[in-house]
């Protein structure tokens, strides 16, 4: 090594050495600064990629009134040997916030008639959990008095069943309850009628009884947990977008929002057929998770609310037009 350079390293080694024994000692003077508010730090919500229906929102059935655009979309009508019927979607103008319901024509029960139902791209179940079947119908005539409600796995299998019994010539809401023996993530639920005749159903649904505080029309304790372990200040809702609507005709409007669930208007959610790589002509709003759900939700949470209106003005990328 050049005598220079030795010089050098001897040199810096000797400060390295002189540092370390000598270690400088840093003192923080902390002053307590402006107040930071609890409400600056919350969650934004919007129905987006099934976030509400199919999401937040504990209902398992899709187009529960047959209030879609096509009346039967998430429905398929399932039969099995000497089974006859057929089916109707009827619109009654007495009822002008869910008009439709749909009557089961079954001229022989065979082996059996009935509808299946497929979820939001499947239902998740869990095994061992109970889940609550409700509908209401009416018996229009014939023998139709029952239901047989089933749930079955992605190949066909059947991992709960139940009946309900009790359909009158008037309309009401009947209840049943299904205890599920195993656990799979795309389950089915399937409605079989017992009986001959005429029957009207309407407003099927099927939801865990285990919701978010275990309250009828609740939400999914799960997702909700995790809401809450985040502790947030504020929660805003429904959301941005799609308070504003590709048009007027399909921006938020709250007070369809509110009420008995099954007089809440169903509205096409904006992402239905917003990006054309991606349609999801299944995606709509029943606006079961409505304004007060969502008051009730920030209660739960000790988050503040923070409700989003529409200000008269479709989204301005899309047709922006003005109330």
């Amino acid at each position: 090594m050049h005598p220079v350079h030795k010089t050098f390293f001897l040199l810096m080694v000797s400060v390295l050495l002189a540092g370390a024994a000598t270690a400088p000692r840093i003192t923080v003077d902390v002053k307590p600064g402006a107040a930071i508010s609890p409400t600056m730090y919350g969650v934004f919500f919007e129905d987006i990629n099934f976030g509400a229906d199919g999401g937040l929102y504990a209902e398992l059935v899709k187009n529960r009134s047959f209030e879609f655009d096509w009346p039967l979309r998430g429905w398929q009508i399932i039969r099995r040997d000497r089974a006859q019927g057929r089916i109707l979607i009827l619109h009654d103008a007495e009822r002008p916030r869910n008009p439709r319901h749909i009557r089961i024509l079954l001229e022989q029960q065979g082996d059996g008639f009935g509808l299946q139902n497929e979820g939001f791209r499947g239902m998740g179940i869990r095994q061992g959990a109970d889940y609550r079947f409700s509908v209401a119908a009416r018996a229009v005539e014939g023998t139709i008095g029952a239901l047989r409600v089933e749930l079955v796995d992605q190949a066909g299998r059947q991992i709960a069943e139940s009946h309900l019994n009790g359909l009158t010539a008037a309309w009401r809401t009947h209840q049943c309850h299904l205890r599920a023996g195993a656990t799979t993530a795309a389950a089915r639920l399937n409605v079989w009628f017992t009986g001959e005749g005429v029957l009207d159903l309407d407003m099927v649904s099927l939801f865990p009884t285990a919701t978010w505080k275990g309250r009828d029309n609740g939400l999914r304790a799960d997702l909700v947990q995790l809401l809450a372990d985040l502790q947030p200040g504020f929660i805003r809702f429904p959301g941005g977008c799609i308070v504003e609507g590709f048009n007027l005709s399909q921006r938020y409007q709250w007070k369809n929002s509110i009420g008995p669930v099954d007089q809440r208007v169903v509205t096409i959610n904006r992402w239905n057929f917003e990006f054309k790589h991606r349609p999801t002509p299944d995606y709509y709003q029943s606006y079961g998770l409505g304004f007060y759900e969502y008051f009730l939700l920030a209660e739960d949470l000790g988050a503040e609310p923070m409700p989003i209106v529409n200000c008269g003005m479709a989204c301005q990328f899309n047709t922006a037009e003005l109330a």
